[in-house]
């Protein structure tokens, strides 16, 4: 496994009432890779972040809790809808 040069996490409120976990890792190339967990679970979230931007080789799998299409598409090994979620391009992440 490459090591991510900076990993950030935090919650948000989904759509739906829900809380989940979002995490986003910088490559030291700069690729950028993103994960989530609904199960709060930071590591979860990182690990598939990780995996998105290059750093893990093998893809992490999640167990789906709320049904949300983030976890349908990628269980179903789709890109993940980001879009979907409009507090999802409101999150702020930290660069370093």
């Amino acid at each position: 496994m490459t090591a991510p040069a900076f990993v950030h996490v935090q919650s948000m409120r989904l759509a739906s009432g829900h809380e989940a976990l979002v995490a986003r890792v910088l490559m030291k190339d700069g690729k950028a890779g993103f994960g989530f967990s609904m199960r709060l679970d930071a590591t979860e979230a990182r690990h598939m972040a990780e995996w998105h931007a290059g750093a893990r080789t093998e893809r992490p799998r999640i167990e789906p809790a709320l049904g949300h299409p983030w976890e349908t598409a990628y269980v179903a090994g789709r890109a993940v809808p980001w879009d979907v979620e409009p507090g999802f391009a409101a999150l702020e992440w930290l660069s370093r």
